[in-house]
């Protein structure tokens, strides 16, 4: 099957990965350590901005902005994945079912991801919204403050949120926000 994925240089998109089997793995204290390498590593010589990160022990939710003239988050996915595969340096031993199993892989992500691109202002901050209410969603914790692996802490910092924003309340998103 051929997925069709936007083409829009410049573009703001939000994007879920998961790990294979939903393993929880990803909030080790060496692996967040690892993943942040990883991003760096890779945003060296493929930049882009991340608006808006989450991540949870079995996936992550973030929203990236790529540079003009350049459409191409599938390469920077591929290249982030498999530079903390190597960088795991065969920690895991997860054994994908099917074809991809038979040629002896060894891998810790899903092989896709899902991605959606950025409409308006409106759509943006909805998708900022569901990535910081996503540990409390989950059950991690009561408020997104609590959440350690998340960019809730930059926007309580830049003012864009209380600290308290939240808490004590449960959030109900359109069935078209996010992705799990």
């Amino acid at each position: 099957m051929k997925y069709r994925r936007a083409q829009t240089k410049g573009g703001t998109f939000f994007f879920t990965v998961v790990t294979l089997k939903r393993e929880p793995i990803l909030t080790e204290s060496d692996n967040v350590q690892i993943l942040r390498k990883s991003f760096k590593n890779i945003m060296v010589k493929h930049s882009f901005k991340i608006d808006a990160f989450v991540l949870l022990p079995d996936h992550l939710h973030c929203i990236w902005k790529l540079p003009d003239g350049d459409h191409d988050f599938s390469t920077r996915w591929r290249l982030i994945k498999s530079d903390f595969t190597r960088r795991c340096d065969n920690k895991f031993k997860f054994m994908p079912l099917g074809s991809r199993a038979d040629k002896k892989e060894q891998t810790i992500w899903q092989r896709r991801f899902w991605e959606h691109q950025i409409r308006d202002e409106e759509d943006f901050q909805k998708h900022v919204e569901y990535i910081h209410y996503n540990p409390v969603k989950h059950k991690y914790v009561s408020s997104p403050k609590d959440w350690e692996f998340s960019s809730f802490h930059k926007y309580v910092r830049e003012e864009k949120y209380q600290a308290s924003w939240g808490s004590g309340e449960v959030l109900n998103f359109d069935k078209t926000i996010g992705n799990e």
